[in-house]
Order: C-alpha cells, then structure tokens, then sequence
C-alpha cells in the first residue's frame, strides 16, 4: 500500500539524482549494489553494537538505493541495457540481503548487550515472515499468479522497522519497540496469508467455470 502511495513523491524527489548519475555513466546495477552494502554495512555494524539511532540514519541513507535505480532504468538516456530482467531480478534478490541485515542486526544486539530477547524473536520472527511474503509473490509469479496484496509489502515493513528501532535509539521505550515488532510481524503472516489464498483463488478459477 505505501509503495503505490510513495511512488509518485519520490519519482520526483529523485527523478534528478538519477538523470545525474546517468549522464555520468553509472549503471542502476551499481546503484543498486552500493546501496545494498552500505544497508548492510549500517545494519551489521551499527545495530550489533548498540548504535540503533545512527544505524537506522546509515541505512536510511542508502535505502533510497531502491526508487533511484528503477528510476536510471527508465530513463531514456540511459539506452539498452540488455534483457530488463536481469535488473529486476537484481534488484529483488539484493532487497533480500538488505531486509535480512537489518532484522539480523536488531536480533544481534538485544540477544547480547541489549539484554532484551524478547525483541530478538520479535526481529527474528519479522526476518522469517518477511522472507516468506517475499517469496510467496515470487513463487505466485513464476507460476504465472498475481500475488501483488497484502497488508505488510516491503515498503510497509521497512518504515515501521527502521522508524521504531531509530526512535529506540534515541531513547523510546524498549517495549514499545517490541510492540512495533510483533505487530509488523502478525502483519507479514497475515500478508503471507493473503498471498496464498489470492493465488489458491486464481487457481480454483478454471474450475469453477
């Protein structure tokens, strides 16, 4: 739901940005790698060590990766670049790797200095569950199903875990973070959900008729 909403404001937000760096020949795949390895980075060497606030404002500054190399993609200027596919699947896989460095990153630090496991499953459980929802679209497509719903897509899952785990930085109560993480994740199992039953929908259809 945020990605449909958000698409247009950051369209042109961004829109120069990547028509500059276009003109100075960087590929979206580069666009891509570089802002995947700095969420990482901020993720995983940030967040372990009890940095939440300035881990969320690293990654924060790399995510954007995302809306900016779909947009180089697009533009005119850049010219063929081979088969699209290939950028989206790039793109998709290397949402994964980032995804799962931020949630690893949370369940690392409260399973060791920030003496609170409980928000560790809350990070774990959101880690799995958000996989899952990722893959269950995935999957639907390659079957040739629509899968695109759900209440937690990616855009969704990304705001509330980096706002939360940030604010927890600067001082918010630790429960209150928690309860952030078990919400998003009841979200992606209810997404999952979701997921299954539009395909198992699409898939009956040939034979109700």
């Amino acid at each position: 739901m945020l990605n449909r909403y958000a698409r247009g404001i950051c369209s042109r937000v961004f829109t120069p940005l990547a028509r500059w760096l276009v003109a100075r020949g960087v590929s979206p795949d580069a666009v891509t790698v570089v802002g995947t390895l700095g969420a990482v980075a901020g993720a995983l060497v940030f967040y372990p060590v009890g940095e939440l606030f300035w881990g969320t404002v690293f990654i924060v500054l790399f995510i954007f990766s995302d809306v900016v190399d779909g947009l180089m993609a697009r533009l005119p200027e850049a010219g063929p670049r081979g088969d699209a596919r290939w950028g989206s699947f790039l793109d998709s896989t290397l949402d994964r790797v980032a995804d799962s460095a931020i949630f690893a990153g949370v369940m690392f630090w409260f399973f060791t200095g920030g003496d609170n496991p409980a928000i560790g499953v809350a990070a774990g459980l959101c880690l799995v569950l958000g996989n899952l929802v990722s893959y269950a679209r995935a999957k639907a497509e390659s079957l040739g199903y629509d899968a695109n719903t759900g209440l937690a897509e990616r855009g969704e899952r990304l705001v509330v875990a980096l706002t939360f785990t940030g604010l927890a930085g600067l001082g918010l109560n630790e429960w209150v973070l928690f309860t952030a993480l078990g919400l998003l994740a009841l979200a992606s199992a209810v997404t999952a959900v979701q997921r299954i039953m539009r395909v198992r929908r699409q898939a009956l259809q040939p034979l109700e008729g």
